[in-house]
């Protein structure tokens, strides 16, 4: 699991802040002027120009390449006196190096995610433009170091990376990915060879979230295209059928074999197409497993880093969608009975929530469910899957999975109206989202949706009603109606 996998890269460098021998140590270097703002105090009121509101994201957000990020990483830990390895480790943990920037649920905004009041005493203007902006990558990444560094990070290293968050996890998180920014290996001098296994492994993670999104769309757009040959076919036996009426007329049976013809040609060219996208989808999938493979082997550099932003595990359990609070939501009540609908955008990755059996697997996606399946866990519940677009094709009755076992992709099969995974239990009692496990991960895998909203997931149809008036009723009655 994710955690268990940073304990082992990690705990060498928490060792190390606790003054631990020969350990991996984090070389604190001594902090320069360079015109920036001291960390032993923080702002005053109104000594920084915000941006405002601080929680609206520019239109077009910065987009830094490795070289640059490695570049600013350095600048800043050499202006605080801080590990450049655990500003990156920050900075992918908390934005992705800047594709999720938030706001988060809990309100924190930007490259390194401060939260605005956080901001306001410790934000501050590396780029020289006249503003402290948590949404610029300079200015965020060199408030994370003067944070860092006001925390205490010359001395415990650790604690100030739990005051950044105050959570064990996140520091054996950011502590372990350090380590693989740094190569295992000291980190007095820039260990490229450990940034460059890291960033290769983030071009992998970036190109497989893509190839779901192709194996997703391959998948969605095969049974438009069978239901259609199937109704082609049903039209083409209907003509057969009246051709072979023994009391028509010739002219009406030269009629009837014509358009035959037509259909038959019609029905040729749909099963071709459909041939194609099945061939499509079958390459969708082979890169996809292609992909996977090639993230394993860089995972021997780079352990912690690989496991990052996979399946999310507190204790037995497993959040069963992948992505993060910004990408994934859920509501606390379905729409008409006892289930959560979580929200996410397509080909988001799928997972087995505990230690399960496959119970009953459903990946041709006939039926209300669409593709789907059934995990019965140790404890004797059974929980079911809806909506996917790509079943793993272990699911079969019987498979043992591992608690974050991979299943399947989020699609939108069967009765759905946008991309989501569908869970609940059998028979369906009550919320899965009401369970402690599942919201255990409030904030972290996910986000309630009264506070945010899934990129990528389909808004619910709104109805506007509309007062409509028919020429001068003399009755003065009127005619409500409703347009989508």
């Amino acid at each position: 699991m994710k955690r268990a996998l940073f304990v082992i890269a990690a705990l060498a460098a928490v060792l190390a802040a606790a003054g631990g021998v020969g350990a991996t140590s984090f070389s604190v270097v001594p902090s320069g002027s360079g015109g920036v703002p001291s960390f032993s105090e923080p702002n005053a009121p109104g000594q920084i120009a915000v941006p405002f509101p601080l929680s609206s994201a520019p239109a077009q957000p910065a987009v830094l390449s490795y070289d640059q990020l490695l570049g600013l990483w350095h600048r800043a830990a050499d202006a605080y006196g801080v590990p450049w390895e655990v500003l990156a480790a920050i900075n992918k943990i908390e934005s992705n190096f800047g594709r999720n920037m938030g706001p988060s649920s809990a309100g924190a905004v930007g490259w390194m995610q401060f939260m605005p009041d956080t901001w306001t005493r410790w934000g501050l203007d590396a780029s020289g433009d006249g503003l402290a902006d948590p949404w610029n990558p300079e200015d965020a990444v060199f408030a994370a170091a003067r944070y860092l560094a006001a925390a205490g990070a010359h001395e415990d290293l650790s604690r100030a990376v739990f005051a950044y968050n105050h959570a064990q996890w996140y520091v054996d998180d950011v502590l372990g990915l350090a380590a693989d920014f740094g190569d295992g290996s000291s980190f007095e001098f820039a260990a490229e060879a450990g940034a460059d296994a890291v960033f290769r492994i983030d071009e992998i993670e970036q190109q497989i979230a893509k190839a779901r999104r192709v194996v997703a769309r391959a998948r969605e757009a095969i049974p438009p295209l069978e239901h259609a040959v199937d109704r082609g076919a049903d039209a083409l036996l209907a003509l057969q059928l009246r051709a072979g009426d023994p009391t028509i007329s010739p002219r009406k049976f030269r009629s009837l074999e014509a358009r035959i013809a037509r259909h038959e040609r019609k029905q040729e060219r749909a099963r071709a197409i459909v041939a194609r996208r099945q061939d499509d989808l079958q390459n969708a999938f082979a890169d996809l497993e292609s992909l996977k493979s090639e993230l394993s082997a860089a995972a021997v550099a780079a352990p912690a880093t690989a496991s990052f932003g996979g399946a999310q595990s507190i204790g037995e359990y497993v959040f069963p969608v992948g992505g993060g609070p910004s990408l994934v939501s859920v509501a606390r009540r379905h729409h008409d009975y006892p289930a959560a609908d979580i929200a996410a955008p397509e080909g988001s990755p799928l997972y087995a929530l505990a230690d399960s059996i496959v119970t009953e697997s459903y990946p041709d996606g006939e039926g209300k469910c669409g593709i789907g399946l059934k995990l019965l866990l140790a404890n004797g519940a059974v929980y079911v899957y809806c909506h996917l677009s790509y079943l793993e094709p272990s699911m079969v009755a019987g498979a043992a999975l591992a608690a974050g076992a991979p299943v399947g992709l989020v699609g939108s099969t069967g009765h759905s109206t946008g991309p989501h995974l569908h869970l609940a239990f059998d028979p369906a009692l009550s919320y899965p989202q009401a369970e402690p496990w599942f919201a255990s991960f409030a904030g972290s895998a996910f986000s309630w949706q009264e506070t945010s909203t899934a990129k990528g997931a389909r808004a619910p149809r709104q109805r506007q009603f509309t007062v409509l008036s028919f020429g001068a009723p003399s009755s003065g009655s009127r005619v409500v109606g409703f347009t989508r």
